[in-house]
């Protein structure tokens, strides 16, 4: 019985140290904890003619399926005008932009401060200023360099991208925000969605306007078209920016036409402002653009005040309105609407965003409606006077209430006479300004482009078992078991040889 018991107890010891291990291995495999490594922030400054706007983008660090999944948590409107006015004051930028850099501050955690990527990229308003000063661009750039040295965000430069990227930057936010580049299937996966088309993009800024959409036919119009790689899939998008025919330096340039036709030179009628509205612009306002550098008189003072005087005349505004556009430089020919630039056929549904959504909401429009609607919403409005139109209005602010007519007027020209929408294509155009809480902007394209080039962090993973007290027990236990068998093995070759000793057998013999 006592040489039985050492065998049965290595025996239970090697047993319960096999289950021991396997039992511990399994439920650190099966009951790890995948953490998140948390989020990750960027910071965009759209810079444009008339206004800066911040916006603060978040994604997972861990970034889902390879794909940065960003979203808007942040914007801000910085106050004041756009970066290009301050060409002459370039130091004066740092107190509005002050005021929303420290509430961004209040949203992204310190401790991701500086991991915090900040861009700033500047549209027409400074493409227009380094046309006509080079020099003073560069200050004002500078000057914004500087600014964000003494901040505690990754800085990574300011720039002044282009009309064309402008343009794919908006179409592919539209896109993005749309879900036609990635969407969640039944596993709540992210994938390419299927056989999904994509949105064409319409975009209204001060200085400029960009229209960019995939083509029927692409390959026809090669020297047109940008080709972009978005989550694995190539898109040849036709993209064009118009300069000049933003809303602002449009207006400005039918002021300009208005005072050229007028004989007095202090008093003239605008048939696109509201009746018995009166204003007094300076020569400056908008003879000092490059925009309508061509159209100054000879007597130029950019001081001299010329009053306006609103006349409400729906008729004679489209009249005026369509000389903004040179509808005879490409002579007939196809695919080639106004200014002598060639455009493919505008094909399939279109988000129309910025400048084209403010007119249409202060129209009173919303949703689908069709172009006779738009027309007599348009009509009704221009006809209004400067009292009536202060209790239209769900916001008033003067600058914009006044000019509403005549923008209403330059987007039915813009999208009819130019980008040849008919009364047929034209419910194909959504007029929004966002889409859940993000806004429809070139500024969440750019920063799409951008944190796909930023690498994903690993995830974390938590484990029940501390690695130390995993691996600690794992060699206790293993040894325990080595140390039992051997024991047992060293039983065995015991009991074997005891087995093989030849037996004396005692003979007694009878005295």
């Amino acid at each position: 019985m006592l040489t039985r018991t050492p065998s049965v107890v290595a025996q239970v010891f090697l047993l319960l140290s096999i289950v021991l291990v396997i039992a511990i291995a399994v439920i650190q495999i099966n009951q790890q904890q995948v953490l998140s490594p948390g989020l990750k922030y960027g910071i965009v400054l759209d810079a444009g003619s008339s206004r800066t706007t911040v916006y603060v983008y978040e994604w997972p660090a861990e970034k889902e399926n390879n794909t940065g999944v960003v979203s808007q948590t942040f914007k801000c409107n910085v106050k004041g005008p756009g970066i290009s006015s301050y060409e002459s004051s370039p130091g004066a930028l740092a107190k509005p932009l002050d005021d929303c850099l420290n509430k961004v501050k209040e949203r992204i955690p310190v401790h991701l401060h500086k991991n915090t990527s900040v861009y700033l990229g500047a549209t027409a308003g400074m493409r227009l200023l380094r046309l006509q000063n080079e020099s003073a661009a560069n200050e004002v750039l500078a000057s914004i360099q500087n600014y964000f040295r003494a901040q505690p965000f990754e800085f990574r430069g300011a720039q002044i991208i282009t009309g064309p990227e402008e343009g794919v930057y908006g179409w592919i936010t539209a896109n993005y925000l749309m879900g036609n580049f990635l969407e969640r299937n039944l596993w709540r996966t992210w994938v390419h969605p299927y056989r999904k088309e994509t949105m064409g993009a319409l975009d209204l800024g001060g200085a400029s306007t960009q229209i960019s959409f995939i083509p029927e036919d692409p390959e026809e119009h090669f020297n047109s078209t940008l080709q972009v790689k978005l989550y694995g899939y190539n898109y040849n998008v036709y993209t064009h920016s118009y300069q000049c025919y933003g809303r602002d330096e449009a207006e400005k340039r039918l002021l300009a036409l208005l005072l050229q036709k007028s004989n007095a030179s202090a008093n003239v009628d605008n048939p696109c402002y509201p009746q018995n509205y009166n204003t007094a612009l300076t020569m400056k306002y908008f003879f000092g653009s490059l925009c309508t550098q061509s159209l100054r008189p000879a007597n130029y003072y950019p001081n001299q005040l010329v009053n306006f005087h609103g006349t409400g005349d729906p008729g004679l505004c489209q009249e005026m309105v369509s000389l903004l556009f040179n509808f005879t430089a490409c002579r007939d020919k196809e695919d080639c609407p106004f200014n002598g630039i060639h455009q493919p056929k505008a094909r399939g549904s279109f988000v129309a965003f910025s400048g084209f959504y403010y007119t249409i909401n202060a129209l009173n429009l919303s949703g689908h409606f069709s172009l006779d609607d738009f027309n007599s919403s348009m009509w009704f409005f221009c006809s209004q006077s400067w009292a009536q139109l202060q209790f239209m209005l769900p916001k008033f602010e003067e600058i914009y209430a006044r000019s509403y007519c005549f923008s209403a007027n330059f987007i039915y020209y813009l999208l009819v006479h130019g980008y040849n929408f008919n009364a047929e294509t034209w419910p194909q155009i959504h007029f929004q300004k966002e889409v859940g809480n993000s806004s429809i902007a070139w500024s969440l394209g750019y920063m799409l482009s951008l944190t796909n080039m930023i690498p994903a962090e690993g995830k974390l993973i938590q484990l029940p078992l501390k690695p130390s007290l995993f691996a600690g027990l794992l060699i206790f236990l293993t040894a325990t078991a080595l140390l039992c068998l051997l024991f047992l093995v060293y039983l065995c070759i015991v009991s074997h040889r005891r087995k093989n000793i030849p037996r004396v057998e005692h003979v007694f013999i009878p005295e």
